[in-house]
């Protein structure tokens, strides 16, 4: 049987394990319980949360390796409790490591009869999920395991992993086609190495080329330079289409960004931003928010559905800029006229001094006298609707 690239490159120690250095660096958390030689390298129950492809699974190998202790890995896709039970009735003298990738696939019942072997310490759980604990592990299982959270893989982690990638393979990558390959993975490693060996045993040449990435993807490469000019100009016609109320145009533009590889999350953050600036409903920025955490939590591909209804929603409510317009013009003024003095009727009065100076002297809670200060009293910011 021939092995994936992702596990013929697995590292199996820590010092090879590349990302995350928040946890693996000289002060992570990681670091620190494999070095706590005074407490015999204890290691609690842990649950790994994090996007796919980001070292969760590989991490907790390389725990239960440095440590040697036996490591049991099962998958909540196609593991019974039974199978885990069967492993537990095994056990003698040292814990060993039951990992449980995909753990918020179990159901509350299987994740119930997990609790008595974490908190009696027959065995050390590591699970691992792209869900957010908080919602998909049982209060009981969470609070007797530490969460670690996972980031998804940057540029400079993913070009490292390539390097690696290519000296297995034996080929090189010209600077366009490394960087499709970088945007395309998504911060992900498994899909760079997966799609490195396709590409690599498609390709009959010693460097591989935009079109061998592309092969290998089945996508084409899109143009869309996150640092040139179509960059701005895609996101520029997002915005001003969903402002225009063109619900066609914007799920358009969105598709094409999406299809680039733009980061969903960069996508949502202008939805959020868009929710205040130019819509009506305060339930916009309810719906952005609900999108932009989707996409935290769930990732491509499935975000983009997210992404989409967001947009709908967004592009087809009715527009209103004047809260926006109205802080602009006040944040305008405040930049113009520096601090004008507070009225004295509605300054804060903690003090007998204060009082006698006249601080809160005349102030009326339901007044409906400009409490702005005098050289712009009166003045309007912002106009309600009758």
């Amino acid at each position: 049987m021939q092995k994936p690239l992702p596990d013929l490159l697995r590292p199996n120690k820590l010092s090879d394990f590349i990302g995350q250095e928040h946890l693996v660096g000289k002060d992570g958390i990681i670091t620190k319980l494999l070095n706590d030689k005074a407490n015999n390298n204890f290691v609690p129950s842990m649950i790994f949360w994090g996007p796919p492809g980001v070292g969760k699974t590989t991490l907790a190998r390389i725990i239960a390796n440095t440590l040697k202790r036996d490591f049991y890995e099962f998958s909540a896709v196609n593991t019974s409790s039974k199978e885990i039970q069967k492993v537990v009735d095994k056990i003698h003298g040292i814990s060993p490591f039951v990992f449980i990738d995909e753990i918020h696939r179990f159901n509350k019942a299987q994740q119930d009869r997990l609790l008595p072997h974490v908190e009696k310490g027959s065995i050390i759980l590591i699970g691992a999920t792209t869900e957010n604990p908080s919602f998909e592990v049982i209060g009981p299982l969470l609070s007797r395991t530490r969460v670690i959270v996972l980031h998804q893989l940057d540029e400079n982690n993913l070009n490292k992993i390539l390097k690696k990638g290519l000296a297995y393979v034996k080929k090189t990558i010209d600077k366009k086609a490394n960087n499709f390959l970088i945007e395309a993975s998504n911060g992900d490693a498994r899909i760079l190495l997966n799609t490195l060996e396709i590409a690599a045993s498609l390709s009959t040449n010693r460097q591989l080329t935009t079109s061998d990435i592309e092969l290998a993807l089945q996508r084409r490469y899109l143009s869309f330079d996150k640092q040139g000019e179509e960059f701005y100009n895609v996101i520029s016609a997002f915005i001003k289409s969903m402002r225009a109320s063109d619900v066609n145009a914007a799920l358009y533009y969105l598709a094409r960004m999406v299809a680039a590889g733009q980061d969903p999350l960069y996508i949502a953050r202008r939805m959020v931003v868009f929710a205040s600036e130019d819509v009506a409903s305060p339930t916009a920025l309810v719906v952005a928010n609900a999108v932009f955490q989707a996409c935290q939590q769930i990732g491509y591909p499935e975000c983009q559905e997210n992404l989409a209804a967001g947009v709908v929603y967004l592009t087809t409510a009715k527009k209103d800029r004047r809260a926006y317009d109205a802080y602009m013009t006040a944040l305008g003024d405040v930049q113009k006229l520096g601090n004008l003095p507070v009225p004295m009727n509605i300054r804060n009065a903690p003090t007998k001094l204060m009082k006698e100076l006249g601080y809160g002297k005349g102030y009326e809670k339901y007044t409906k006298e400009s409490l702005l200060p005098d050289k712009i009293k009166g003045k309007k910011y912002y106009i309600i609707e009758k």
